[in-house]
């Protein structure tokens, strides 16, 4: 038995790709295209005046997009489809990620839902939470004796 010399580098990258292909989309040894399953990236900010998503939704547009508020639950969902169109062409690698996602987030208490804002603008949708003015930050002047 031969022993083979270790090569930690190597070993990392070839269990990687293992690991990267149990989660992506490729064919199968049935030749049948399987599906991962993405979620979209969010970031959550925050100013005096409300709450700020950004999600990076790249390749959808407006009409793939659902968002919704229900009990105090802001939810994002919508589907990215699967756009290949050359047939004849062979592929060596898809790593593009495609299917249904969905996101929510639990809203804090003292938002205006009447003043939300939805923005989508070069693959990122932006949505502007309110706070109800009760909510808000308010400066309080402090007098010294």
């Amino acid at each position: 038995m031969r022993l083979r010399k270790w090569q930690p580098f190597s070993d990392m990258v070839r269990f990687m790709d293992g690991f990267e292909d149990l989660f992506r989309s490729n064919l199968g040894e049935s030749g049948h295209e399987s599906v991962a399953a993405w979620s979209p990236n969010i970031d959550i900010h925050e100013n005096d005046d409300e709450y700020i998503f950004r999600a990076e939704l790249p390749g959808l547009e407006k009409k793939d997009i659902n968002v919704e508020v229900e009990n105090d639950q802001l939810i994002i969902s919508g589907e990215k489809k699967q756009d290949r169109e050359a047939k004849d062409e062979n592929c060596h690698r898809y790593e593009s990620s495609y299917g249904r996602f969905y996101r929510s987030f639990r809203l804090p208490s003292g938002i205006d839902q009447e003043k939300i804002k939805a923005v989508m603008k070069n693959g990122v949708l932006q949505l502007n939470v309110a706070k109800a003015e009760e909510k808000k930050r308010k400066a309080i002047s402090v007098s010294v004796n």
